[in-house]
This record gives structure tokens, C-alpha cells and sequence, in this order.
């Protein structure tokens, strides 16, 4: 049997996932063009040689981390646009596969040795992102507007 939510939820909520949303499909096309990039692409958009070896040398552990957090976080908007506490552990998966994947580029293997500091901005909004995503899921099921 399976528990439905009746508690309404305000404009607000559904603004909130939208964005959510166009931010974690964003996320999921960034990855596939990671995926499907190649070192020509990389040279014509400007990536030095030993950038473009930091970017195409990541290992498959890394680039694992990169799906699961751009899968788990789609997944996570949809249980949350569906009104579901499946959202959270999505969002926490998300968050997992976020700081591995930046456990690898930037600990251990020196990212900021050869890409200026700027690089760093979009590591730490994912990262914001992601713990937004959980309290808000978090939030959300407290009201009750996810069952």
C-alpha cells in the first residue's frame, strides 16, 4: 500500500524543482559532452596540451563518480518533482559522486597545477547545490509534501 501526500505545496516548491531540475539536466548534458569530447574538440575550444592530457586522463573511477552524480541527481528531482522521499538519498548519492569526482581532479591529481583558481567555482556551486538539494528534500519531507 502505498502512502500519498495530501499536503499542498506552495508555488514556491514547484519553482524551486524547476530549477533544480534545469540545473541537474544541465549537469547530465555537461557530462555527455564530457564523455563524447575529444582532444580536437578540447585544442579548438582553446585547452592547452597539458589540459586537455588532465581532462582526457581521468580515471574510470572519476568519470564513474561524474554519472552517478549527474544520474542521481536527475533521479533526485524527479522523486522530488513526483513528491517523493526517494529525493534524499538521490541527492546524497549525488553529493557522494560530486566530491569523488572532485576528490580526483583536484587532489589528487593537481587540477589547479594547470587550470587557473576560477576552476574552482563551479566544484564549489555543485557542491552547494548538492547540500541544498538535501536540506530542501529534507525540508520538503518534514512538511510532509514528500511521502
Amino acid at each position: 500500500m502505498s502512502e500519498e501526500t495530501t499536503t499542498k505545496v506552495s508555488t514556491a516548491f514547484w519553482v524551486i524543482a524547476g530549477l533544480l531540475a534545469v540545473w541537474n539536466l544541465s549537469g547530465l548534458y555537461m557530462y555527455y559532452q564530457m564523455s563524447i569530447t575529444t582532444p580536437e574538440q578540447l585544442q579548438a575550444a582553446g585547452y592547452s596540451v597539458v589540459q586537455i592530457e588532465h581532462i582526457l586522463g581521468t580515471p574510470a573511477w572519476a568519470h564513474s563518480a561524474y554519472a552517478i552524480a549527474v544520474n542521481a541527481g536527475v533521479l533526485g528531482v524527479i522523486f522530488l518533482l513526483l513528491r517523493k522521499a526517494w529525493a534524499i538519498p538521490m541527492f546524497v548519492l549525488s553529493l557522494i559522486g560530486a566530491l569523488l569526482q572532485d576528490l580526483d581532479a583536484y587532489v589528487l591529481r593537481g587540477a589547479l597545477e594547470h587550470f587557473e583558481t576560477v576552476w574552482l567555482v563551479i566544484p564549489i556551486m555543485v557542491i552547494v547545490i548538492c547540500v541544498f538539494e538535501i536540506w530542501y528534500s529534507r525540508a520538503a519531507k518534514a512538511q510532509g509534501w514528500l511521502s
